[in-house]
């Protein structure tokens, strides 16, 4: 019988079986079509003749031989099966005449339409496990292969795919691409775009940069920023890892509608448009968030492409180090811009957010088939396995950690590895025992909750004392490395380095030390945990938070007094006393971000509709003044942005609808397409008398493609039930929408002000969490879930979703993504109980 997916046992009995794969592929690539044909010639050895499954769905086959014998390829569940009597051990080949599915999302092939000139454009995506929908394939990691490629297309398109290419032939109004047989890679990182490319600003020695032709204009000034990142940043890898770029070229594609940030196809990455070319006002900070991605996909080339995880269960070994080293890599290019704390801002809430709820995972995920492959993705690899990266680097210092790094991919090159592979290579550069750090930091699930005591007598540190407990409350303690910071008033601050394992651990070298005016403990960020501060040294932090200077450390205290706001150790209207203080004065524009971000979570879940009213106000006018006076152009426009998060009285939406009318401006600053939307879209959620008359206007003045889209996401903010059934039965039932279109409609659906209009909608969406996981993309998952139930507060909403869980036939891993999601819905209803 066929199996169901790609079971594990499957791929390791093919991976037994089969070696040295040669695809050689052909497609006809046409717009307003809905398949392709397309050819395929497969050459493998394999030292059996039992029986092998081949993998193969959602399209059709009118011919495939092997070894010169006819088959009738029957697919059945995604798989056809190579008969033992046409194998032979040794050299095989097959040939298959097939079609594959094009459609505009849902599909491995997909096929965008440019609103904004009718072009079309056509391009793959295939991981985890998609290359199957696309072509006839051996769909696992493991099973490395070397891809030729030819295609046929409009004589008007290019085509870009993982290695060089060239036109050749032109038939009538047909063109046809060659592209040279690649160097071994997993078929996940096969790929090609193809439509009215034009590569923008090409250079001797930099990377190109491809771009739908309606474009051109908009990416022109973006493009030498991008190649020169990429430019820099690879010469300090190719250096740091002591292995030169592993392919023979890199070129990167931006993609219009592209489900994620970048996918790292080995010398092709494809990113997101959005991403790379803003479509709102940018400021230093998204531009060092755009050169992170940047990074990141550039990393995957050496950890993923060149060295692959041999599976899916190992997918921080690529995750993880590409997050990791793309701040390490850009730490080194841009020193002064304080790239831990950026760190600490980007990587750690994520991390702890999922950490702290009942649905996480350890890093290491078992995935029994790679049809469940997805829902390792998220932020356990994402942003816990580059936070404790942080800190094993720490533990073994920088030098013996990029030795091991050096070894392992050395070592690995142009195969697969498993995590530990990568454990022995930090063992044999470090000389260190390292199985206990990596059984308790990778195979179990969760964080330490850490705590520290001190006592003082006669103006001297008596005791301090470290405790750890598993913040789940189940059972073991971790091998954790930290820095310590004893901070005063009138004197510089003391830095000691602890180490401990145990549950309790006294720090013999505090002893005798002045008398500090507070702890904290897990200075500069080098551990990973919940590291709560004492009750002391929390309030005497809070009074004298304008007396500390260094800006990381203030950044990590205010994270700090969140988390105390959200374990219910600190009033959240204590915290907003606290930002209603101190916001105004901080100039860092990620700390602003955060702070607004913050603020906006505590007025609108936390705390009672009367107290958010009687605040409200006080925080638009804090926005509005910076907004308008701040120092730095980055920093008005992070004003702006809050604003439009915080606006919910008569001055704040005054204010947004006097910005879309032009009769307020931000100084120094064009808002773009996205701005104007993002505030009709807020006008429309309150219910603004103006908010019709605006987008109505909006739409005239912005007809592209991507102001389709936008005015798209704002309707969904209107606040009426059948507006909301409408797009819901869209969502669910539309399969030509684009995923993008659905994804970024999500949030104004779902409103933070509009819980009641959306709560009819919370059952039929976790009923309908089935189909999302089979027909979305990878992320989609946690965005519909972080939607639905992050767009609720109450008890009652909180109860369905239990009671929903405890009824509902629902698969294991999408029940941990339910209880990831619904952890904040918890806290909000114990922090309104315990606060009201």
């Amino acid at each position: 019988m066929a199996p169901a997916g790609i079971p594990r046992q499957l791929a390791i009995e093919r991976a037994r079986q089969v070696s040295d794969l040669r695809y050689q592929l052909s497609y006809e690539l046409m717009p307003h079509v809905n398949h392709t044909n397309g050819h395929e010639e497969l050459r493998f050895r394999a030292n059996s003749t039992t029986p092998l499954w081949i993998d193969f769905r959602e399209g059709t086959i009118s011919k495939a031989v092997l070894n010169g014998t006819a088959l009738t390829a029957t697919i059945d569940k995604g798989h056809f099966l190579l008969p033992g009597s046409a194998l032979q051990t040794g050299e095989n080949t097959l040939t298959v005449d097939f079609t594959a599915p094009v459609a505009p999302a849902g599909k491995a092939l997909t096929r965008y339409e440019d609103k904004d000139d009718g072009s079309e454009y056509i391009y793959t995506l295939f991981v985890p496990m998609d290359a199957d929908m696309a072509f006839p394939c051996f769909d696992q990691p493991d099973l490395k292969g070397r891809f030729t490629l030819q295609v046929s297309t409009p004589f008007d398109w290019r085509v870009i795919s993982n290695a060089e290419g060239g036109a050749g032939v032109v038939a009538g109004t047909t063109i046809r691409y060659f592209f040279g047989e690649t160097r071994p890679i997993s078929t996940y990182l096969f790929a090609f775009a193809a439509g009215p490319f034009q590569n923008v600003h090409p250079a001797p020695g930099l990377p190109n940069v491809w771009v739908r032709k309606s474009q051109v204009a908009r990416a022109q000034p973006e493009a030498p920023q991008i190649q020169n990142v990429v430019a820099q940043a690879t010469q300090f890898l190719s250096g740091y890892f002591a292995q030169a770029f592993p392919f023979p070229k890199y070129e990167m594609v931006l993609l219009p509608g592209f489900a994620y940030g970048g996918m790292e196809h080995a010398g092709a990455t494809f990113l997101r448009e959005e991403s790379m070319l803003f479509r709102t006002a940018p400021t230093d900070t998204d531009r060092f968030n755009r050169a992170i991605t940047l990074v990141h996909e550039l990393t995957h080339q050496w950890f993923g492409d060149l060295v692959t995880m041999r599976w899916f269960d190992d997918l921080w070994l690529k995750e993880g180090f590409a997050q990791y080293m793309a701040f390490r890599t850009m730490s080194s290019l841009e020193p002064n811009q304080n790239v831990w704390k950026r760190f600490y801002q980007s990587i750690k809430p994520a991390a702890y957010g999922i950490d702290v709820t009942q649905g996480t995972t350890p890093i290491y995920q078992d995935i029994p088939n790679l049809s469940d492959a997805k829902s390792a993705y998220g932020a356990i690899v994402y942003s816990k396995a580059p936070g404790l990266l942080r800190q094993l680097a720490y533990l073994l210092g920088d030098e013996a950690f990029r030795d091991g790094l050096r070894i392992y991919l050395k070592e690995h090159a142009y195969g697969n590895a498993e995590w530990n592979d990568l454990v022995h290579a930090l063992e044999r550069a470090s000389h260190r025992d390292l199985s206990m750090w990596a059984q308790d930091w990778i195979r179990r699930r969760g964080m330490p909750e850490v705590r520290v005591s001190w006592v003082c007598n006669a103006g001297r540190l008596q005791k301090l004392t470290l405790t750890q407990q598993n913040v789940l409350g189940e059972s073991g303690t971790w091998p954790i490395a930290t820095q310590l910071l004893l901070g005063y008033a009138n004197t510089a601050p003391v830095r000691l380095r602890a180490q401990f394992s145990t549950a309790t651990m006294d720090v013999a070298e505090a002893a005798g030390k002045a008398c500090p005016d507070y702890v904290f403990a897990n200075d500069e960020d080098y551990a990973y945990g919940l590291f709560l501060l004492d009750v002391r040294s929390r309030e005497y932090t809070m009074r004298h938070l304008a007396s500390i200077s260094d800006l990381f450390e203030r950044t990590l205290l205010w994270g700090a007094f969140w988390d105390a706001v959200r374990f219910t150790e600190l009033a959240p209207k204590q915290y907003l006393a606290l930002s209603l203080d101190r916001m105004p004065t901080e100039s860092d524009e990620a700390l602003v971000q955060s702070l607004a971000g913050r603020t906006a979570i505590a007025l609108h879940d936390y705390v009672s509709a009367d107290t958010r009213h009687e605040l409200d106000e006080s925080f638009e006018r804090i926005a509005i003044n910076g907004m308008l006076h701040a120092p730095s152009q980055g920093l008005r426009i992070m004003w702006f942005r809050s604003l439009r998060s915080l606006a919910d009285s008569s001055v704040g939406l005054g204010e947004l609808r006097d910005l879309l009318a032009e009769k307020a401006t931000v100084p120094g600053v064009q808002l773009r397409s996205l701005d104007r939307w993002s505030m009709v879209t807020a006008l429309i959620a309150h219910g603004d008398a103006d908010a019709q008359t605006m987008f109505e206007e909006e739409k005239r003045r912005d007809p592209t493609g991507e102001g389709l889209k936008y005015a798209y996401v704002a309707a969904a903010a209107k606040p009426d039930s059948a507006t909301k059934k409408r797009y819901f039965q869209d969502y669910v039932a539309n399969p030509s929408l684009p995923e993008d279109w659905v994804e970024q409609s999500l949030g104004a659906f779902n409103y933070w002000n509009q819980s009641e209009l959306t709560e009819p909608h919370l059952k039929p969406a976790l009923n309908a969490l089935p189909q999302v996981k089979q027909q979305r993309k990878i992320f989609f998952v946690l965005a519909w879930l972080n939607a639905f139930i992050g767009g609720q507060h109450s008890a009652e909403a909180d109860v369905e979703v239990h009671q929903w869980l405890s009824t509902a036939p629902v698969d294991p891993d999408l029940r941990l993504k339910v209880l990831q999601i619904l952890d904040d819905l918890d806290r909000t209803v114990t922090i309104r109980k315990q606060y009201p």
